[in-house]
This record gives C-alpha cells, structure tokens and sequence, in this order.
C-alpha cells in the first residue's frame, strides 16, 4: 500500500474515523468525569548534610549524605514497612472498628493489622528526591483532602521518628555493651586497689619513696662509720702487736708519762749505782741498797710497760668489736633498704595496675556516657520542610489531558477501523488499484464528476467577484 491509497482510503472512511473518535473522546470524557475526584496531598522533608552530635552539638558535614546513594536509601526509607505501620499507628487505624472490621473481612485476619493497612497506604503513596537538593517530596492520594493531608504528614513525622531511632538503636546497643563492660572494669579496678591496699597494710607502708630514702640516708652513714671503724681497728691492731711483741720501741709504751718518768728515775739510778761502786765498790751496803732500788724501779718500770701494753690490746678488741657491731648494723640496714626496694618495686606494679584499671574504666565511663545520651537522644539530620495541608484541588481525575490523550487515542482506533474495513471491503480508489486488482496496465482514465463540478464552481464564483 502506497502513500497515495493510503490516504485515499483515509478520506473515503473519514466518517468513520471521526465517528469512531468522537465516540472514544466522549467515553474518555464520561469516564473521568465520573470517577470520584482525588486530592494530593505533599509535604517536604529537607535531609541535612550535617549530622547532629548530642553531646557537642551540630555536628560536621556527612560527605555521604551528598551521594545520590544516600538519597535513593532515605526514599527506601520512607517507603518501608517500618515507616508505613508506624503511620497506621500514628493515625489511629489499628484502633478504629471500622478499619478492624474491615481488617477481618478482608484479610480475614492474617498478620496484623499494621501489615495490612500498610501495604494499602504504600499504593497511594509516591516518595520523590528532588534532583539538584537535599528536598524529600512525600506525596499521598485520597478521595478525602484532609486525610491524605493527615497521611503525608504522618509518613513524614514517621520517617523523621524512624531515623531517629535507627541512629538511637545501635547506640542503645553499644551503651548496654558498654555498660557491662563498665561494671567489669570497676570490679577489675576495686579488685587492683584492695590488693594494693592490703600490700601496704600488711608491710606497714605509707610513703614507700621517702622510707626508702631515709633508710638509704642510714645505710650511707652506716658505711661511712664502718670505714672509720675499720680505721681504727687496723691502726689499733699494729698497735697492739707492736705493743705485745716490741714494747719498747711500741709508741704507746714509750710516750706514756710514767713509762718516761719510770726511765728516767732507772736512768738515775743506774747512773748513781755506777758512781757508788766506783767510790764504794760493789759490796758496800749503799751500794747494795741503791742496786735492790734500782731492780725496784725497772721491776715497776716493766710492770707498767706490759700494763699499757694490755691496755692497747684492750683498745684493739674494743675496736674489733665495735666494728663488728656497725658490720652487723650495716649488714640489717642493708637488708632492709633491699626489701624496701622489693616492697616499691612490687608496689609500683601493684599502682601500675590500678593506674591501667583506672584509665581503661575511665574511657569506657566516657563511652558509655557518650553512648547514653546518643540512645536517648531523638535528634536526626532530617527536618520537616513544609507541612502538607488540605489541597483545594483535585489532582486526579486530569480532565483535560486525559479528553486529548482519548482524542489522539480515538483518531488512532478510527484510522485502525477504516483500515480494518476497508481491508474486509476492498473498493478500487484509483487507477493503481484498477491496475493492482486487473493485473493490466492503464492506458486513459476519466477526470472525476465531482471534482471538475466543483472546479467549475470554483471558477464562476471568481468570476462574479467572490473569493475562492
């Protein structure tokens, strides 16, 4: 089929055509003019790129919330089971007899209530993200105005609470991980410092540090009378050798007064005996008497050499012993500066234990504070924009667009038709179709009655003057 039997074909059937658009435009019409009118009802949430912070405030922007991702999982959101029983709820369905009688005869009662005007709510309800914005439109369609009003606003009241608490769940969670663990940590702690405390009770500890150096102090001293007595007790020990084994060249003997003045009174002596027995000689009675004076004087003369000598052995076992003593004195403080050391050392470990238990307590105490208040926190980086409110218009039916959307529909099932019957009915529109349906070709055809008709009307109205 050409171009040219085409259209023939169009303006041979053209009553039918238009009878069957016309019949199609005004069925479209009837139809939308009596299907109840439908009022749409919009509210605006605007997702913040910030998130809030409970403890600190406005928080720092969330790069995510920029990702058309992020946006796409807040339409989801909106549009979850969650959200619409959460509605249900919120407008009060699940208590209304009539929607409960009419739960049971239609659902005949399978899951819950919730469920099931939730999923009805969901095909009314249409979540768009706006292109270049962080704006959430919510739309809801309802032959009542001031219902779909209330729905809208209650699916965004809804998403806004179900954010709220998707951030406040897990938080919730950490607080109670975190508060047992807390109770742990405090019992590790008082645990830490009982031991601590009964380590010092037990060894009679106050200040470790200074203890330790007043007993070091002591020690020192110790060790310095030590080396002074140790001193003494090598000079003392010459000194009573040479004093036993040389008495008169020992110091001690021969410095001592009486020694010195027992030697001279024997020096004296013997020089007088000398000069009796060169005037007297040996046998004359002063001679014999000052002799018996002389054996006198050196009898006494050596008594009080070997006492001053017993007497620097004296002084040297006085010395041995005193030494000894401050040997064993140094030797206990030493001991004892050597279990302080033992006691601070175990102490230290026994504090750096209390110190570790104390710090790890406090960082949990610190999160699970933190936790807390974010678990009983209802902020959300989502806001409500506008409100949606009762709309004066209805949004569906759409008269107009749909009469032309019928039109265009009636002139296409018209041109359908015309097709249609001229196939079933075929007739010889022109010299093509004479030549198609003969198998012969044309050699003259007769001009048409009608139109030469009207070309010679055509031709007479401008002659008389009257336009074409």
């Amino acid at each position: 089929m050409t171009l040219e039997q085409f259209l023939r074909i169009l303006g041979a059937r053209q009553l039918l055509i238009w009878a069957v658009c016309v019949l199609v435009t005004a069925l479209v019409l009837g139809i939308n003019l009596l299907l109840p009118k439908r009022y749409t009802a919009t509210a605006t949430v605007l997702v913040d790129v910030r998130t809030p912070d409970p403890v600190q405030g406005q928080g720092p922007a969330n790069v995510s919330a920029l990702s058309p991702s992020y946006m796409a999982t807040q339409v989801d959101i909106v549009s979850s089971e969650r959200v619409a029983q959460q509605v249900v709820r919120l407008i009060g369905l699940d208590k209304n007899p009539k929607a409960i009688e009419r739960w049971q005869s239609d659902g005949r009662g399978l899951g819950t209530i919730e469920q099931y005007y939730g999923e009805t709510l969901k095909n009314y309800l249409d979540v768009k993200p706006s292109r270049e914005s962080n704006i959430v439109t919510i739309d809801f369609t309802n032959v009542d105005p001031r219902f779909a009003a209330t729905v809208a606003n209650a699916f965004a009241r809804s998403y806004v609470d179900t954010t709220a608490s998707l951030r406040a769940d897990p938080a919730r969670d950490y607080a109670n991980w975190f508060d047992d663990r807390t109770k742990q940590l405090r019992e590790r702690l008082e645990q830490a410092q009982a031991r601590l405390s009964t380590f010092q009770q037990e060894n009679g500890i106050v200040a470790t540090d200074d203890r330790l150096d007043v007993e070091t102090t002591r020690l020192n001293e110790l060790n310095t009378q030590l080396t002074h007595a140790q001193g003494l007790r090598a000079e003392s020990s010459s000194r009573d050798r040479q004093a036993s084994s040389e008495m008169t060249t020992s110091p001690d003997v021969v410095r001592s007064p009486v020694i010195e003045a027992l030697s001279a009174d024997v020096a004296r002596t013997e020089a007088k005996l000398d000069q009796l027995g060169q005037q007297l000689g040996h046998k004359h009675p002063q001679y014999i008497q000052q002799k018996a004076e002389l054996d006198s004087l050196k009898l006494k003369l050596s008594s009080e050499m070997k006492r001053i000598a017993s007497s620097v052995g004296v002084s040297y076992a006085v010395d041995v012993q005193r030494e000894a003593e401050i040997q064993k004195a140094a030797d206990a403080q030493k001991r004892r500066v050597l279990e302080l050391k033992r006691q601070r050392d175990e102490m230290a470990v026994l504090q750096r234990e209390v110190e570790f238990a104390q710090h790890a307590y406090d960082q949990v105490a610190q999160r699970f504070s933190q936790t807390s208040l974010e678990s009983q926190s209802h902020l959300t980086n989502i806001v409500l924009l506008s409100p949606a409110q009762p709309p004066t218009r209805a949004s569906r039916p759409r008269v107009m667009i749909n009469t032309a959307f019928g039109f265009l529909a009636g002139i296409t099932l018209g041109v359908c038709a015309a097709l249609i019957a001229e196939l079933r009915r075929r007739r010889l529109r022109g010299a093509d179709d004479v030549a198609q349906t003969i198998g012969l070709p044309v050699l003259a055809s007769l001009p048409d009655a009608q139109r030469k008709r009207k070309a010679r009307l055509r031709t007479k109205a401008i002659s008389q003057g009257y336009p074409a």
